[in-house]
């Protein structure tokens, strides 16, 4: 009688098995928020923290170092890249993976976890003062610089090398798709180097013919949102945001291709963002920085203009432990002006000093 049991036994979905950390990036799960119910539509987040690194990032990550190897990089080599955060420990993670050196450039304005983390993981990391792209002494001008100087070293570029865009053409995009058969109404989410909204606006615009609503969210200090509503004619500097890795000065070479495509863009303001992050919290139990709390704010409204039971999709970034010692500080959201908008009852996780 054994053998009938067994032929009923119906095994649970078994994730393939990698041979490398690298071989495990991507195909993350896609999260049917419980808003869903309150709007009468269908809000996906691909829960990218589950990234064998912990973010979006592991895609990219990949894909400009397999381009650098296609290219010429040698063994023992030396990855050098300007970045906030993300990309810089994906990276990190694949040259240890892989056996290169790792040299990161960043902003000494981004949290000191990340800062650790990348030296935890091996990486020689360089934080200098927060300054514009045109800037020579922009972290990324002093990442390329820095490679220029050595021997079989490579600059990733991850804001303008299109390797980056190319990863969720060819990963994200077909996930979103498949996970959804082809029900794709609606897709947003934010930008900082373009390649992952670009990549994945470009893959289900295409295999949509177009159906598929592109909606790009930015934060508070970003000029991509005044370029798509103008049309390309103004870039509006100004302000900041508490999001880290997100928002743009410039239209990058990642986001130039897909401009076109892109349907509408939103503003999202910090005071939204981080109640929403609170709400993913004590609501979903999802634990996500502010840039995915932004997109699912960008997701909902998306979702509310499309007509009922419509499949929108958007992405968690990451998980929220980079952040934590600020996000859930009242001295810190304070300063920020930010303890303000979170919910009396939500206020309860704000437990840090």
């Amino acid at each position: 009688m054994r053998p009938t049991l067994i032929k009923l036994f119906k095994p649970p979905f078994v994730p393939l098995v990698a041979n490398s950390f690298t071989e495990a990036i991507g195909n993350t799960p896609l999260i049917r928020l419980k808003v869903s119910d309150k709007i009468g539509r269908n809000v996906y987040a691909k829960a990218e923290f589950m990234n064998p690194g912990g973010s979006i990032k592991d895609r990219a990550a990949k894909y400009v170092i397999e381009d650098a190897e296609r290219k010429g990089l040698q063994p023992g080599g030396t990855i050098i890249e300007g970045t906030a955060g993300n990309t810089g420990i994906g990276l990190a993670h694949v040259c240890r993976s892989k056996g290169y050196k790792c040299v990161i450039y960043m902003p000494n304005t981004q949290a000191k976890s990340k800062m650790d983390t990348l030296r935890l993981l091996g990486a020689e990391v360089h934080p200098v003062p927060a300054v514009a792209y045109d800037n020579p002494e922009n972290y990324n001008h002093k990442a390329k610089r820095h490679a220029e100087s050595l021997e079989n070293a490579v600059w990733t570029n991850q804001f303008d090398n299109i390797a980056n865009r190319q990863s969720h053409i060819e990963t994200t995009g077909p996930e979103i798709w498949a996970q959804l058969n082809g029900k794709v109404a609606g897709f947003t989410c934010s930008t900082g180097t373009g390649g992952t909204f670009a990549g994945i606006t470009r893959y289900l615009k295409t295999i949509s013919n177009n159906e598929t609503k592109c909606v790009l969210a930015d934060p508070p200090g970003s000029v991509v949102h005044s370029y798509i509503q103008s049309k390309g004619k103004d870039i509006v500097r100004g302000g900041s945001s508490f999001t880290e890795g997100i928002g743009q000065g410039r239209i990058t070479e990642n986001l130039k291709p897909d401009l076109e495509l892109i349907d509408d863009s939103y503003k999202i303001p910090d005071e939204e963002s981080i109640e929403m992050l609170y709400r993913l919290l004590d609501e979903e139990g999802i634990y996500v920085g502010g840039t995915s709390a932004l997109n699912v704010v960008a997701a909902i409204k998306l979702a509310e203009s499309l007509p009922e039971g419509s499949n929108v999709v958007t992405i968690l970034a990451d998980s929220c432990h980079k952040y934590s010692d600020r996000i859930f500080s009242k001295k810190w959201l304070e300063s920020k002006g930010l303890l303000q908008a979170i919910p009396e009852h939500l206020l309860k996780y704000a437990s840090l000093e």
